[in-house]
């Protein structure tokens, strides 16, 4: 069984999507909602590591309000998938490798695919996406989320695989189809604050932090990557917007 655990802020978007999803599920789940609609948790890692404390599913599905899966075996499929994967850490509907973006998500209005193109089988990746991934409950209670590291709302799930990848375990992108209704941007100066503590954190194992808001060199000065990334982000969007 599958514990699902959503923070949200919005109960408007978490019936619009999440909760209109699960509705049709036809696989039994345990849905933990943590409202953080009083600004109660100053993180998401403290607000999830808070759900997680009351989970007891095999697997913990840690997924944003405005998530939306359109079939009734969504989390059926899921499960089966990573029942069937080797050596699973972490699991995820949008990661990167390299340079490579891949997820069967689509996600903004008009929706667009986030992946460089579909995949069939599950994928591994250095770092996954926070809208959506899903541990196992035995990786878990060995490792929860880092709320020093990340003391705000970003790349709560990057460290983590960084942490679990260290540690010898994989990280996977699942081939499931779903949509994110934001388009997942992020570059405030919370945003750097917590990148620039994840590569100190990491940079004893890794030259390169990839992640779906960027590529990130642990040692180049990180004004220099701020302004790069910035451009190939406006330079994507520009040119899927010629394509629609």
């Amino acid at each position: 069984m599958i514990s699902i655990i959503c923070v949200y802020n919005n109960k408007q978007t978490l019936e619009r999507f999440l909760l209109k999803s699960l509705q049709i599920q036809e696989n039994d789940f345990q849905l933990i909602l943590v409202d953080n609609t009083q600004n109660k948790f100053s993180s998401a890692a403290q607000a999830l590591n808070h759900g997680a404390s009351k989970a007891h599913g095999d697997y913990f599905m840690f997924a944003h309000q405005d998530m939306l899966f359109t079939y009734p075996q969504w989390l059926e499929e899921v499960e089966n998938t990573l029942k069937s994967s080797n050596n699973v850490g972490m699991a995820g509907v949008a990661g990167k490798i390299h340079r490579n973006q891949v997820s069967n998500m689509t996600h903004d209005e008009p929706p667009v695919l986030s992946g460089n193109y579909p995949i069939s089988k599950p994928q591994k990746v250095q770092t996954l996406d926070e809208c959506l991934f899903i541990i196992p409950q035995k990786v878990f209670k060995e490792h929860q989320f880092d709320e020093l590291t990340c003391d705000n709302w970003h790349l709560y799930a990057v460290d983590y695989c960084l942490t679990i990848l260290a540690d010898n375990l994989d990280v996977y992108v699942i081939p499931e189809y779903c949509y994110h209704h934001s388009t997942g941007y992020a570059f405030g100066d919370e945003y750097y604050s917590t990148l620039k503590k994840i590569i100190n954190k990491h940079k004893e194992n890794y030259n390169w932090i990839y992640t779906t808001n960027g590529n990130w060199h642990t040692y180049c000065p990180m004004v220099l990557q701020k302004i790069y990334n910035r451009l190939i982000y406006y330079f994507v969007k520009f040119r899927r917007s010629q394509n629609l």
